[in-house]
């Protein structure tokens, strides 16, 4: 592994909805974080193994869900540690390993995605698409239920699936690290390079236009014995 070549398998992706972090805790104790990051620094393959045992799966879960096109998941997902590798000598711990990780993963499906719409002649500029303005909203503790959790199904997390993929990528990214990722507010703030107050506020437009995108959908199939629970 130390030479940076890394190999990713189909359908490597959880089921629709599994908590990404499966398997290895992905917070590592700060002592092994330290250790580990030595170790890639000096090109041990033990170190690159584990790096890919705590990471892979749940950086693939990521990546695949921000994708316009998830069939490029594992390219995408191959380019991210190819990064990590070339990069882990700059890396200066201000953040966790997992942070520093889930960072280069989102910037790399963004950009995908973006090269990948402006082939399409449908480009989206991300930063244009929300705007960033504070409201009181943002400074509420998040104690609503988010949308994953109304459904159980298969054919319901089909439909999930589907209507987070019409999500404007800025909301996609905020809800599907939240929500799915489950992370804490500042990790994502960390990640998406954003402050506080604008990371709420995605997560809670984004929420809000992931309910609206499933209402439709379930308009359109006259309900199909689904339901979306009322928030709790």
């Amino acid at each position: 592994m130390a030479d940076g070549t890394v190999s990713f398998e189909p359908g490597l992706h959880a089921t629709p909805w599994e908590t990404a972090e499966t398997g290895p805790s992905l917070s590592l104790p700060a002592l092994a974080q330290s250790r580990l990051i030595e170790g890639l620094r000096r090109g041990d393959d033990a170190a690159y193994e584990q790096l890919l045992a705590l990471y892979e799966r749940p950086v693939y879960n990521l990546v695949y869900r921000l994708l316009a096109n998830p069939a490029d998941a594992a390219d995408v997902v191959q380019e991210v540690f190819l990064k990590v590798f070339r990069n882990i000598g700059s890396f200066r711990s201000q953040s966790s390993l997992k942070t520093w990780i889930y960072r280069i993963a989102v910037n790399e499906a963004h950009n995908h995605r973006r090269w990948f719409e402006r082939k399409r002649g449908q480009e989206v500029g991300l930063e244009e698409e929300v705007s960033e303005g504070v409201h009181f909203h943002q400074v509420l503790e998040d104690n609503e239920r988010s949308p994953f959790d109304s459904f159980a199904n298969a054919e319901a997390q089909a439909m999930m699936e589907e209507a987070l993929s019409s999500l404007k990528p800025a909301f996609r990214s905020a809800v599907v690290l939240r929500d799915i990722e489950e992370l804490s507010y500042e990790e994502i703030a960390e990640i998406l390079q954003a402050n506080l107050g604008t990371v709420k506020s995605r997560i809670l437009r984004g929420r809000e236009a992931l309910r609206e995108a499933l209402e439709l959908r379930l308009q359109a199939r006259g309900g199909s014995g689904l339901r979306l629970c009322a928030a709790g």
